[in-house]
């Protein structure tokens, strides 16, 4: 069976999309999926390529047990609409962007991550790289990858 992809996406890929994609990598192996998803991160801009995840999101994955070993920020590429399953922006920013960069008619289906957790009330994940809330977003982040690990889990189930 082929892997399940799924691309975070955010700004810069220092703050939100690679504390999802750790979080999300942490719960897919807790759910026993890790050999049937494939979970990484990109940003829509280029600035950090290359870099680690920014200070604030690498104390807080510590605080949480949550590993983020090798991760370097990337940008989102055209091919990335082809490559993965579902793309998942952090903001409504990101997601015009998203859909501007990887162009009409590309494979992967393209969310905005607090749909995947409307009992929150909000659109945007907001960025702490601005807000320096890593908290805050954490806890979105949280409910978000748990919901999608259940959406996979399902969908896993319809397959059978």
């Amino acid at each position: 069976m082929m892997a399940y992809r799924v691309l975070f996406v955010c700004l810069g890929n220092i703050c939100r999309s690679p504390m999802a994609e750790a979080v999300f990598r942490d719960r897919i192996r807790a759910a026993g999926l890790a050999n049937q998803v494939e979970v990484s991160s990109a940003g829509t801009g280029d600035w950090h390529v290359g870099r680690p995840p920014h200070e604030g999101t690498r104390k807080l994955l510590d605080r949480h047990g949550i590993s983020y070993e090798g991760m370097r920020a990337s940008q989102l590429k055209r091919e990335d609409g082809e490559a993965y399953d579902l793309i998942v922006a952090m903001d409504s920013r990101n997601e015009e962007d998203i859909r501007s960069m990887i162009g009409p008619g590309a494979k992967a289906e393209v969310i905005r991550f607090l749909t995947l957790a409307p009992e929150l009330g909000l659109e945007d994940v907001p960025d702490p790289y601005y807000t320096g809330n890593f908290d805050e977003v954490y806890e979105m982040v949280r409910a978000g990858c748990d919901r999608l690990v259940g959406r996979i889990e399902a969908k896993g189930s319809n397959r059978d």
